[in-house]
């Protein structure tokens, strides 16, 4: 079964990126939508190279048992212990990893002061404003027009929590892959410590925003919303904010 080592892990890693990028949007727990198409493509190369590697390998058959013969009699098991390698392939298959959650988030350390105080553009009219957990930050901690003054705002993120009782909504923000997240969050007020929802659990919330501390300090942040609704909804299929 040696010849065949290289043909079935290059077509259990291409029909595990096909899976997720291909046959379903978990890929989207990985990287950003624009690069699906680069994924098919390479999925699709792996399943080619490795059906060429099973033809070739039938093709070899009588040599490869050969070699065989003698690693045997010399003792040899470097064989079986290639095989190992067809296991994460195997289970990328099998068992995709979930998105970054809290324990991601938890990583991400409070952002350093001075990062661009000013203005921002105007916001949408409308009674309920939708927003994710990003831009709400940003605004809070360093617009000075306070456009999120008297504004009733809605976002969606994951369930994160704190000391004391306290708890935030969380999103992870990608530029180009979920090796470059970085955490933006939005600690909930106005609801008991009690019925704060568990870890890593999605949550719409409506409310709105609580000042708090001088603009672009750390004393803004994380910034704070009175939270008038939480509902909780299931994980998008792109659980990641974009830049």
């Amino acid at each position: 079964m040696r010849r065949y080592g290289s043909a079935v892990l290059l077509l259990l890693t291409g029909g595990a990126v096909l899976r997720i990028s291909l046959f379903s949007d978990l890929y989207l727990r990985y990287v950003q939508a624009s690069l699906r198409p680069y994924l098919v493509i390479s999925g699709s190369l792996l399943m080619v190279l490795g059906v060429v590697a099973a033809i070739r390998g039938m093709s070899h058959r009588d040599h490869e048992e050969e070699e065989e013969e003698e690693a045997h009699s010399h003792g040899g098991h470097g064989p079986r212990i290639a095989w190992l390698l067809t296991l994460p392939a195997l289970a990328l298959l099998l068992f995709p990893p979930p998105a970054l959650g809290s324990y991601s988030a938890g990583r991400e350390q409070a952002q350093l002061a001075a990062q661009g105080v000013g203005t921002f553009p105007a916001l949408p009219a409308g009674k309920v404003l939708d927003i994710s957990v990003a831009q709400y930050s940003s605004r809070a901690i360093y617009d000075t027009g306070h456009s999120l003054k008297g504004r009733t705002v809605r976002m969606t993120g994951f369930v994160t929590h704190g000391s004391n009782g306290t708890w935030y909504v969380t999103r992870l923000v990608v530029t180009c892959c979920a090796a470059d997240a970085t955490t933006s969050k939005v600690e909930i007020r106005g609801t008991e410590a009690t019925d704060a929802p568990q870890t890593d659990t999605w949550v719409t919330v409506t409310g709105t925003w609580l000042p708090k501390g001088r603009l672009g300090t750390d004393g803004a942040w994380p910034p704070l919303l009175n939270a008038t609704t939480v509902k909780q909804v299931k994980e998008p299929a792109d659980p990641y904010e974009k830049r």
